[in-house]
């Protein structure tokens, strides 16, 4: 009895047999195919195998140990904290009290019977081959058996003396340094020998090295600063072995001592929500991401596939066809003895799922021997090691059934064509009259409309980007539908055009089976890119319009802010040698307390300075409350808006922005002013006359004077700002020059110059220098500067001003190439499909005479056209997406924008400029080259001459 089985396994092996006679074909679609399997399987190997367990990110956070204990620097008191103890706050959280602060002891409350070792981390500058490098630097017992698995040593041996370190191989590689090498923190005299080299698999990017404890840093960094090594910042957890662990129970009891702890068992069975204390406070939030989020991801990732699945059944459907025309004898066969149409279609669907099948198995194996093959370069690509290699047999799986589905989608079409076939036509070879279907352009046209209405609703009266991008979606789906019908309509254009390209456009009309999915194909992924090069242009040119200078344009600046500014002179030298300086300004700032004091008043015998608002300058509702309440909450939205539109107390200018200046006041001369292309010669005399001069109005006083408090106590002004009073400080007087116009003055309120400073009583300190340029300097003269910055070892912040540079030109040409490729490719496919099939129509022209030159030419113009008629389809069908996104995004800053205004919140008061820019480079270069490019690959790859045969025998 034959079953359903027997037809289907007899329609396999007919399948898999006229698969193997036509191996160029099918090897075609087995690419198209297998390509994007293996493609999404290596990414689910690669992102499964670097997601690590939680035994595994214990291993590399706190080795063999039992817990993690930290000092969060809250003083001691009780603390809350998240199961994972990445966030800590104080258990007791009171209003208008200050937040507690200060060291506390994690010895203290380790376990008695327990064994720890300690980890501190901190950070110094390192002496390297070329100079200076800012370096991590580690205190930790590294061969201890409690560290196993923080760090994977690569060659030598770890630390045995105190003046023994190991280093990462990123810190060798940028240092210029290797085992055996000597290396030494600047001010610090005590050199220490590199013994190994190791990584750290979750940073193989970190420079960093490690030493034994107490040989470089120490707690909290006191001994470190009395040496002059680092910069306090350091940081000391112990990572403690306890018997039975640390359970969540154990972990809240140590926090009521005021120690976070970061526990194995708990990270490993983490409690209930509602059993953490810091959940349950009314001012918790949770940052997790929410379902609607993760729904949003899975649609993304759904039409991502959805499309992908779709580009690939417009381009194989085809050669489904045409090996379905191929074979019309055979099938003819099956019908003449028997079979029925559901034979038939069975046949040509098993065509789909051999090679799906086929597809799957290549792609999948592919992917598993390239990552294990790639694996060391995608974890160096990721910077972290890989966990296990993790294969997911049911992800694969799933990935490998898309293959599947997607060759018997692909096939159903010309199944059910082949299978409409009379007996007659498929054994005569004849195709009979065929007609193009009239309802599906008419769907297509109604699917094109809503789209339309629904995308322009979307961007006109929502905010919505989903509903702009499913109306785009639906709209391009349409234009797909109506591909057919667009085909015939550019065969009207053939009149006017020579032979061959009309040979050519008439042959794509005639066979609209074949041409229009491969349009189609052209159509979908020049519409995507010219969509996201619409946005991404338009985008760029609102980053370029909103750009805010920090100097202008060739202007060069640097600051040293630390160390009493001793390698300012050094610098602004090296500089003007190797760049070309037009004019040279140095400035100075003032500084407050003992020499080399930093600007924010650090440590002890350091102050800070302020140049003071008067109270009468002051804008209402920034007038500072003796209770520390909000003093704006005292005015009304209209109110606060009509002082931020009228009141110059609280206008914002134009001047603002650019470098930071500390404080907004520079000591320096006119030379200043002209690097910052300030022409005032009021401003210069004022200079000369002793005067400051002032860019901002609310600092003048209305004695025409501005006040500079120097703060030498800082405890007290501490304890003074946290109760909301003014801080106690040394007022100097000093006359004032106000330059009106809000010129642009790059983050400068206040110029002065030295004697004026002097004559004020106030110290002052080298910080930088300003220039001006003839020209950008180059490659080889930053190169050449930075090497001289490195043997100097300053702290620098050098600024070039280049000007806006866009970081999108890059990702613009990559899209360009991407839809170029995939253009070329869907027209070469349709191309060769068209030779394929219309070979005897080849023979025929060589029959009648017709010169060599005109296969190779017939064979050129078919593969542009396809690629000129998906282009011309694509740029119309991807503006719409764009034009409807640029829309949304516009109504949504407007309305922030009137929303900030109309609650007196301040800002510019100019509306967003959100303009829609067009590529139009893209586009011809996606009009033009891409199918005259598609045109020539076709000439040059077809051969000329072709046989001349008989006419077969019916």
């Amino acid at each position: 009895m034959k079953t359903w089985f027997h037809s289907w396994r007899a329609a396999v092996r007919i399948a898999r047999r006229d698969a193997w006679r036509a191996k160029g074909r099918s090897s075609l679609v087995l690419a198209m195919i297998a390509l994007p399997i293996l493609g999404v399987s290596a990414a689910d190997l690669t992102i499964r195998s670097s997601e690590l367990s939680v035994s595994e990110r214990m291993e590399r956070g706190i080795g063999a140990a039992d817990a993690s204990f930290h000092d969060p620097g809250l003083g001691g008191v009780p603390v809350f904290q998240t199961p994972a103890g990445d966030n800590v706050y104080p258990a007791k959280d009171e209003e208008n009290a200050p937040w507690p602060s200060g060291p506390g002891d994690p010895t203290k409350v380790i376990p008695a019977g327990s064994r720890w070792i300690s980890d501190t981390q901190g950070a110094a500058k390192l002496t390297t081959v070329h100079g200076l490098l800012q370096t991590d630097v580690r205190e930790l017992k590294a061969d201890d058996p409690i560290a196993r698995g923080i760090t994977t040593l690569l060659d030598g041996h770890y630390p045995r003396k105190a003046d023994e370190v190991i280093a990462t191989s990123a810190f060798l590689e940028q240092s210029g340094l290797s085992l055996g090498s000597t290396v030494s923190a600047r001010n610090f005299d005590r050199p220490y020998r590199i013994v190994g080299s190791y990584e750290l698999p979750d940073s193989l990017d970190a420079a960093q090295i490690t030493a034994l404890p107490g040989a470089f840093l120490a707690p909290y960094g006191k001994a470190a600063e009395k040496a002059g090594a680092l910069a306090p910042g350091s940081s000391t957890s112990y990572l403690v072995q306890h018997a039975g662990g640390f359970t969540w129970n154990d972990v809240k009891e140590i926090n009521t001592k005021g120690i976070s702890v970061v526990s194995r068992a708990v990270q490993l069975n983490p409690p209930a929500d509602s059993e953490v204390p810091l959940y349950q406070r009314p001012d918790w939030r949770s940052f997790e991401s929410s379902s609607g989020a993760d729904a949003m991801v899975l649609a993304s990732l759904a039409t991502v596939v959805g499309l992908a699945m779709l580009e690939i059944c417009l381009l194989a459907g085809p050669a489904f066809a045409v090996g379905a025309r191929r074979s019309r004898r055979q099938l003819g066969l099956v019908g003449a003895n028997g079979g029925s149409r559901s034979h038939i279609r069975a046949i040509v669907l098993s065509g789909g799922l051999v090679i799906g099948v086929a597809a799957a198995v290549v792609g999948t194996v592919l992917a598993l021997a390239l990552t294990l093959a790639l694996r060391p370069f995608l974890e160096d690509f990721i910077g972290q090691r890989f966990g296990a290699f993790d294969i997911r047999p049911l992800e694969l799986l799933g990935i490998a059934l898309l293959a599947v589905l997607t060759g018997l989608l692909a096939a159903i079409v010309p199944a059910v064509t082949a299978s409409r076939q009379t007996v007659l036509a498929s054994l005569t070879g004849r195709r009979g009259v065929r007609s193009t279907s009239k309802v599906l352009p008419v769907l297509g046209l109604v699917a094109l409309l809503i789209g339309a209405a629904i995308a322009l609703y979307g961007s006109v009266v929502t905010d919505q980007f989903a509903i702009v991008a499913g109306g785009s979606a639906l709209a391009e789906l349409g234009v797909v539908a109506m591909t057919p019908a667009l085909v015939g309509l550019f065969g009207r254009v053939g009149r006017w055009l020579p032979l061959s390209p009309r040979l050519a456009l008439r042959d794509a009309v005639r066979n609209r089976g074949r041409t229009a999915p491969a349009v189609a194909a052209v159509l979908a992924a020049v519409a995507g890119t010219v969509a996201v090069a619409t946005h991404t242009a338009s985008t760029d040119a609102q980053y370029r319009a909103e750009y805010t200078a920090s100097l202008p344009h060739g202007a060069v600046s640097f600051f040293q802010m630390e160390e009493g500014g001793r390698d300012v002179p050094a610098v602004a030298d090296a500089v003007q040698r190797y760049f070309s300086v037009e004019t040279r300004a140095d400035v100075s700032r003032v500084s407050v307390g003992k020499p080399g004091c930093p600007p924010w008043g650090g440590g002890d015998g350091c102050g800070q300075y302020e140049v003071m608002t008067p109270p009468a300058n002051l804008c209402p509702m920034w007038v500072p409350t003796t209770d520390g309440s909000d003093p704006s909450e005292k005015f009304t939205p209209e109110q606060r808006r009509t002082m931020i539109r009228e009141d110059w107390r609280c206008a914002q200018t134009s001047g603002g922005g650019g470098l930071y200046v500390d404080g907004g006041l520079l000591v320096g001369d006119a030379r200043l002013l002209k690097v910052l292309g300030i022409e005032d010669a009021a401003a210069s005399r004022a200079l000369a006359d002793g005067k400051a001069v002032v860019f901002s109005k609310p600092l003048v006083a209305a004695d025409g004077s501005i006040g500079i408090k120097q703060v030498t106590d800082m405890k007290a002004a501490e304890k003074a700002s946290a109760e909301n009073k003014p801080s106690p400080g040394r007022i100097s007087r000093v006359p004032a020059h106000l330059v009106t116009g809000d010129p642009k003055t790059y983050g400068l309120q206040v110029l002065m110059s030295p004697e004026t400073a002097r004559a004020a009583g106030l110290r002052t300190v080298p910080v930088g220098a300003y220039f001006s340029t003839d020209a950008l300097p180059g490659s080889e003269q930053r190169q050449k500067l930075d090497a001289e910055l490195a043997t100097l070892g300053a702290g620098i912040d050098l600024t070039v001003e280049e000007g806006y540079v866009s970081d999108d030109s890059i990702f613009l040409l990559a899209l360009t190439v991407f839809a170029g490729l995939v253009t070329i490719g869907a027209a070469g496919i349709a191309t060769g499909l068209a030779q394929a099939d219309a070979e005897a129509d080849l023979k025929t022209l060589a029959a009648v005479g017709a010169p060599p030159r005109v296969r190779r030419t017939l064979s050129g113009f078919q593969c542009g056209v396809v690629a000129a008629m998906g282009v011309v389809l694509g740029s119309v069908s991807g503006l719409l997406p764009a034009v409807g996104l640029r829309l949304t995004e516009e109504r949504q800053q407007i309305r922030y924008h009137e929303q900030t205004i109309a609650e007196g919140w301040g800002g510019d008061l100019t509306p967003p400029y959100v303009p829609i820019v067009v590529p139009w480079e893209t586009l011809a270069a996606l009009l033009v080259a891409v199918p005259l490019g598609a045109a020539l690959l076709a000439a040059l790859v077809t051969r000329s001459k072709g046989a001349v045969a008989r006419r077969e025998a019916t």
